[in-house]
């Protein structure tokens, strides 16, 4: 039976229509404009001074020289061990933490997950960090980008909150078999928990490959930069003079547009391309704990 909607059903819903549409245009046309701009031929991209809805022209000369400087292939190869690494390390520590305070028997539960929580509000600071790394002799190390940052106290309070779904008869009768905790953690609670796994690996991946200013503060060798490093020299710190000495002297302001515009689409494509996969999973993850039963 089909139901007639009254006019200010149909206004409504129009209302809302638009209404989204707009809100996907703001959120996708930066994007774009990005993706256009990358791809514009130089001399029209900078005479354009509004908004771009097509490529001006066809190009790819940005993306050529892009790939020509070797320090964005070092970048790109450092930051997919960053975010494969790291990310493994925080989701072992995080989900043993996890585990351990999902489980009601667990000494001294709540005053350690009150001291967890208050670092999410009090911290020491940045030069306590600074000097704390510099002590443990991680300075211009790889694993100063690992260590400091090795557990995320909300992420941990998600991930125990999803194990606490888990029924405690699976671990009883796990217990009966013989079973022990770090068998119990990571053959039983593990596998059942894949939403809240997949949105920790989103969220710790995205942090890795997205992070830079710890990079910038803890190394001092160039051949461990990650890729958003050498997008912020690019783009910040305007080094797109060294990477168009063979473009002739009236166009380089042009190229180095073109560049950088080339150089975000690179950072960003792969977190992109990987975020649909775990779309799914994310939605069901980031609700566990929204409904008490």
């Amino acid at each position: 039976m089909k139901i007639r909607k009254s006019a200010g059903e149909v206004t409504f819903d129009a209302f809302n229509t638009f209404l989204m549409c707009g809100l996907v245009f703001l959120t996708l046309y930066p994007f774009l404009y990005v993706l256009f701009a990358s791809f514009s031929t130089p001399t029209r991209l900078m005479q354009n001074n509004g908004m771009i809805f097509y490529p001006l022209g066809f190009q790819l000369d940005g993306y050529r020289m892009v790939f020509m400087n070797p320090m964005i292939v070092i970048g790109y190869l450092n930051t997919l061990f960053y975010v494969s690494f790291g990310t493994f390390l925080n989701l072992l520590m995080t989900t043993l933490g996890a585990y351990a305070l999902s489980r009601r028997n667990t000494l001294l539960r709540r005053p350690i997950s009150l001291l967890i929580v208050f670092t999410m509000f009090f911290s020491g600071g940045l030069i306590p960090l600074y000097l704390q790394v510099k002590s443990l002799g991680l300075l211009d190390t790889r694993w100063a980008l690992f260590l400091p940052s090795i557990i995320s106290a909300y992420n941990m309070i998600i991930m125990r909150t999803g194990f606490e779904t888990i029924p405690a008869s699976l671990e009883e009768s796990a217990r009966l078999d013989g079973a022990n905790d770090l068998i119990i953690c990571f053959m039983i609670v593990f596998p059942l928990s894949l939403p809240v796994v997949a949105v920790m690996t989103l969220y710790y991946a995205v942090g890795h490959w997205n992070a830079w200013f710890h990079a910038m503060i803890f190394l001092k060798s160039r051949d461990l930069y990650p890729l958003q490093l050498i997008l912020r020299e690019i783009l910040v710190a305007n080094v797109t003079s060294t990477m168009t000495t063979a473009v002739e002297s009236g166009t380089k302001d042009a190229m180095g547009e073109s560049i950088k515009y080339a150089t975000i689409i690179i950072a960003t494509l792969p977190i992109i391309c990987v975020y649909p996969f775990l779309q799914k999973y994310f939605i069901k993850g980031i609700m566990i704990g929204a409904i008490k039963e």
